[in-house]
């Protein structure tokens, strides 16, 4: 299971933490990532981590304000969100993968998600 919280209001230029928790099966997992949807739009990839090396990737929109962590001790990943824009409001969803060779950037190298959290930002 995986359990996201940290959404809420802010307004443009302010910051968020979105953080993760995976619980059950967690020695399985071996990357983890979050993706977001905006009404009417498809979800789309935000950031990714690999478990072992801590390998990050993200995506064009949210390098340089977005940072993906870590904590594998709490089988923990966070979204740590500064400079937010308008454009970033969305429902985040983290997910978590088996095989950390799988492509991050694509939804279907995932096979757990969570219930999504909603960020909502204010011009």
């Amino acid at each position: 299971q995986l359990q996201a919280s940290g959404g809420g209001l802010v307004q443009a230029g302010g910051s968020l933490r979105l953080s993760c928790a995976a619980s059950g099966r967690t020695f399985s997992i071996n990357m983890m990532g979050w993706f977001r949807q905006a009404p009417g739009k498809e979800r789309e990839f935000v950031a990714a981590i690999k478990w072992s090396g801590g390998s990050t990737y993200y995506a064009d929109s949210v390098k340089g304000r977005f940072t993906i962590s870590r904590d594998n001790a709490k089988n923990t990943v966070y979204l740590q969100m500064n400079s937010l824009k308008p454009e970033d409001t969305a429902v985040y969803y983290c997910a978590a993968a088996r095989d950390a060779w799988r492509v991050p950037y694509v939804k279907g190298a995932y096979d757990y998600w969570g219930q999504g959290t909603q960020v909502t930002v204010s011009s």
